[in-house]
């Protein structure tokens, strides 16, 4: 392997020795400030490295890529210079950037007959737009490009011709990580620009990014904590390269997301079904799933690697003697499964009204297996203890209804005491146990 600095260019431009006899599948990285990465059949050493300036997660992004795919070639390309212009100029190099690239694929499908099944383009921020226009400038198809949170300004309302869109590649799949405020200022893109556009935790702030979060860090390191401030300004971006590493990394725990309409319904939990495609892995083991458009997906994360969550929709009717609503109540709910159990989820309900069904969506980072039991408790709003003395609120609930995402199965839990429980604020936990539909059934119920 060469690993080659700003010359990198000139170098792909003659084109370096290579032979296709041992790629099982090349892998073009359009990092902004990296070195060219080549495997030991191209000249030179049979060392992994990168060197040259680079940003920190690119290693991370090769190593992790060489121990899923041992045998490929991993081409990062080195834009550095172009790449710390002033935005909108940078923005515009994403064109030349493209251009080379494309004239590089060319070069190896002509003088190697490279198949372009196995090339998948890897593009993050700008990088992901000049992935793009890789992908539309090349005489025949590659077979994948993957968007890792394409820069939004200078490219919400632009042209498909510069920007990363469904037709650059036979796969086209997009993670949006911190697509935030009006568009066209959002970091991030909005729009979907891809046959499956991937929204974790609804695209916008992602866990573990809050600036409750940066103070911690100036707080534990001080200087050191103030000089890493930039990694947490741009941590919601960088998430979905780190998303994507995890995919790597962590086979045996796919993150799953769900189409959906929207944000604000995902997060009522009505979209966890994975009938017709509905469903689908996040990362390097995505489903090809082409349609006429663009699918857009949610799902939520960890705060940390393995990102992987299980999602559960909590289905409940409220009863009561009286009629009121009570809005943003803070619950904690514990699921307790074959597996394990994960105690004390905070959940906020939104609006709870008598008389009526409402759905909810809970997720937990521990896989507690099918669930067996959970118990609920609708905390104070205050931490005055005589705060509750003229609302007692309480509502009754008969059942439960909940549908896991993960293992697609529908349960339902009834009251372990009672035919009815009683869910009162700030008065302690109510527990529910797994039933079947006809169970604590009466009539008049």
């Amino acid at each position: 392997m060469q690993a080659a600095g700003s010359g990198a260019k000139d170098d792909m431009r003659q084109g370096p020795a290579m032979t296709s006899r041992s790629c099982d599948r090349d892998v073009i990285t359009e990092a902004a400030a990296c070195t060219a990465h080549r495997r030991q059949n191209y000249k030179g050493s049979s060392d992994r490295k990168v060197t040259g300036m680079y940003e920190s997660w690119v290693p991370k992004l090769v190593d992790a890529l060489y121990r899923r795919e041992p045998h490929s070639n991993v081409i990062v390309v080195d834009w550095l210079q172009r790449a710390q212009q002033h935005y909108p100029v940078s923005a515009g190099y994403t064109q030349l950037v493209g251009q080379d690239v494309a004239s590089f694929i060319d070069w190896m499908e002509e003088t190697f007959h490279y198949p372009l099944d196995n090339i998948h383009i890897l593009g993050y921020s700008l990088g992901a737009h000049a992935a793009g226009v890789a992908g539309s400038l090349t005489t025949n198809k590659v077979n994948r490009i993957t968007g890792l949170d394409p820069a939004g300004p200078s490219f919400e309302y632009a042209g498909t011709s510069v920007t990363l869109s469904p037709d650059d590649a036979e796969f086209v799949d997009v993670v949006h990580t911190y697509s935030v405020g009006t568009p066209d200022r959002s970091i991030g893109i909005q729009r979907p620009v891809g046959h499956i556009d991937i929204y974790p935790n609804g695209g916008s702030f992602q866990p573990g990014c809050s600036i409750g979060n940066t103070i911690r860090l100036i707080a534990e390191n001080g200087i050191r904590g103030i000089i890493d401030m930039d990694q947490i300004v741009k941590c919601s971006h960088e998430r979905s390269i780190h998303l994507f590493i995890d995919s790597l990394l962590n086979e045996e725990k796919p993150s799953m997301a769900y189409r959906c309409n929207s944000k604000e319904t995902f997060d009522r939990g009505l979209c966890l079904s994975c009938r017709k495609n509905r469903c689908n892995t996040l990362g390097y083991k995505v489903n090809k799933v082409r349609g006429k458009r663009s699918v857009k997906m949610y799902l939520k994360t960890n705060a940390q690697m393995p990102f992987k969550v299980f999602h559960y929709q909590v289905k409940v009717h409220f009863f009561a003697k009286k009629n009121f609503t009570v809005t943003n109540q803070p619950f904690l709910v514990s699921l307790y499964g074959t597996k394990g159990q994960s105690e004390n989820r905070p959940l906020t309900l939104a609006e709870m009204s008598t008389n009526k069904t409402y759905s909810y969506l809970i997720y937990t980072e521990l896989d507690v297996g099918e669930l067996l039991m959970l118990k609920i408790n609708w905390e104070n709003e205050s931490y005055l203890p005589w705060a509750n003395w003229f609302n007692n609120y309480a509502f009754d609930v008969l059942k439960i209804r909940i549908k896991s995402g993960e293992l697609q199965k529908k349960l339902i839990f009834c009251p372990q005491n009672g035919k009815r429980a009683t869910i009162t604020r700030g008065k302690g936990t109510v527990v529910f146990v797994r039933c079947n539909e006809h169970s604590n059934k009466k009539k008049g119920d």
